[in-house]
């Protein structure tokens, strides 16, 4: 019976032992488990300093660092793992910045963190490679309506739908999971946001065709382009610029308060799609165009006081009625306004409706005309 106790013990140091080795074997999961592994903080220099040393040995999953104090520095397990990246753009004798994790370990070293280091060299080659326009290589993790989610070296960028070339563009959902070249344009390291641009790869030649050609522009120059698109704030035309054969095709807007002289509420009253018209070239910012139609027109009020006199009656259009009064444009570009006190509370006017008017004042400067309505009746209730 004793024996069968000892023998039951026996088993169970041993079971113990095995756990105890199992346990010392797995690999330290947290700061608490790190420090535990190597027998805790002895003495040397204190956990967080930051350190400065030059790499003297360099092999898989290590790396030995002289920090100039009695031990060394040592990067291994779980640290080396999240510089991985970093460190493999080290070489011997590379100085190098590190924080210290343990202070001093049983077999003498110190244990040293590189993830500010390998940090630091992640934002620098993202900052040169936007200044170089460099390529870099992206892994697309998403899509979104907006764009494109991607990861380069751990941190998370973004890639917008206007940014895609037009091959990406078409197949978004087909780049998932996949690693495509794109350059930065854009970064804040504060926020960690990073912008990318993948048709600044895909189609490099043609925006540096598009950037040449917008250097020889000039505000006021004018252009025959093609309307594209129309939308309630205006329409877009193409027009084609550049010497010889080679054109290279350039869009802009055309506000909607730049498609007429007189006021236009919808764009499709003005112009079609296929429209072939003469833009002049009013605004540009970055790869952006602002055009003007109207600025290719005579400005009607040039002749203003040469057509129309003080109290003199001219027939006009109702243009627009508002609460302070109705608008009646005399011919396209001019209009003029009747305030509400000279309008009798019989008499309705409507958008369309014709008039005859007399002109009562006329501002040239600040191009306004204020007008009288002539009353065809006696108002009601005058004697």
């Amino acid at each position: 019976m004793i024996k069968k106790k000892v023998e039951r013990l026996d088993k169970s140091s041993s079971s113990k032992a095995k756990k105890t080795s199992e346990s010392s074997k797995a690999e330290p999961k947290t700061m608490e488990e790190l420090l535990s592994a190597y027998g805790g903080v002895f003495s040397g220099i204190a956990v967080g300093t930051k350190v400065k040393g030059t790499v003297t040995e360099k092999s898989k999953g290590k790396l030995v660092v002289d920090i100039g104090a009695k031990s060394e520095g040592l990067v291994a397990e779980r640290a080396y793992r999240e510089a991985e990246e970093y460190i493999k753009t080290l070489s011997v004798g590379d100085e190098i910045e590190g924080t210290v994790l343990i202070s001093e370990t049983p077999d003498g070293y110190t244990i040293l963190s590189l993830r500010h280091s390998a940090e630091n060299a992640i934002w620098k080659d993202i900052e040169s490679a936007k200044e170089k326009l460099r390529p870099v290589e992206v892994e697309v993790k998403g899509v979104v309506p907006s764009g494109l989610t991607v990861f380069y070296h751990g941190l998370m960028g973004f890639i917008p739908t206007t940014q895609l070339g037009k091959e990406a563009a078409e197949s978004v959902q087909s780049l998932v999971g996949k690693k495509i070249k794109a350059v930065v344009i854009d970064f804040d390291r504060d926020v960690k946001k990073i912008i990318f641009s993948e048709k600044e790869v895909s189609e490099k030649e043609e925006l540096e065709d598009i950037r040449q050609a917008m250097k020889d522009l000039k505000e006021g120059d004018i252009f025959e382009g093609e309307v594209t698109t129309i939308y309630d704030f205006g329409c877009f035309v193409k027009i084609e610029v550049g010497k010889g054969k080679k054109k290279v095709p350039l869009e802009g807007l055309v506000h909607v308060s730049e498609l007429e002289w007189n006021k236009v509420d919808n764009p499709e009253d003005v112009v079609e799609v296929g429209d072939r018209v003469k833009v002049k070239l009013i605004g540009r910012r970055d790869s952006k165009l602002a055009f003007s139609i109207r600025q290719t027109m005579e400005d009607p009020w040039g002749q203003v006081s040469q057509k129309y006199e003080k109290d003199k009656e001219y027939k006009g259009k109702v243009s627009k009625v508002s609460d302070f009064g109705v608008f009646i444009q005399l011919e396209p570009g001019v209009e003029g306004l009747i305030h509400i006190t000279k309008i009798p509370p019989d008499r309705k006017l409507h958008r369309g409706d014709e008039v005859k008017v007399y002109i009562e004042d006329i501002d040239e400067q600040e191009k306004r005309l204020s007008l009288g309505l002539v009353l065809t009746a006696k108002p009601v209730g005058y004697k």
